[in-house]
């Protein structure tokens, strides 16, 4: 393992995230070939955020669904926190579901189910926070009950239907 000083970082000296990754988020090794990286600046409205998420949810990438919108909590306006970022835990929930962590999958879905309950209806750009908590309340019950979760259910739609 290298040490701090041979990481990449940026201008503030933070560390960036360089290393390749697979669609789960792992690491791979220098070299490979991963998955397109969602960029550390990215910066789009809340419309597009919930569109880019979702296309990455749909497409089985909640670890890069997680990194879309944890750059909107982190970016976005300090009302909106609790909205971005149980999103965020609900995709890293997921990730871990797709990666065989139950225990930590049922933890963080607990998380998402907890932030986006501070949310108030109708919750803001269409996301439905009481459908999301639904989904992920029963997630966490089916992992902590030891039942298999059919890939299916980890297709969430963050917006209701129009």
């Amino acid at each position: 393992m290298g040490s701090d000083t041979e990481r990449d970082r940026d201008e503030t000296g933070r560390p960036r995230n360089t290393r390749p990754r697979d669609a789960l988020g792992r690491p791979l090794p220098y070299g490979s070939v991963g998955v397109p990286r969602i960029p550390d600046d990215l910066r789009l409205s809340p419309a597009q955020t919930v569109r880019y998420a979702q296309d990455l949810l749909d497409r089985g990438q909640a670890f890069g669904a997680h990194e879309v919108l944890e750059s909107a909590w982190k970016d976005g306006p300090a009302a909106e926190r609790a909205l971005w970022q149980g999103l965020a835990q609900l995709a890293v929930g997921i990730t871990h579901v797709q990666r065989g962590n139950r225990r930590g999958a049922a933890a963080l879905l607990r998380r998402a189910v907890q932030r986006l309950g501070l949310i108030g209806i109708p919750a803001p750009y269409g996301i439905d926070t009481t459908g999301l908590i639904g989904q992920a309340g029963a997630l966490a019950d089916d992992l902590e009950a030891g039942r298999d979760i059919a890939e299916a259910r980890l297709r969430i739609r963050l917006a209701g239907t129009d």
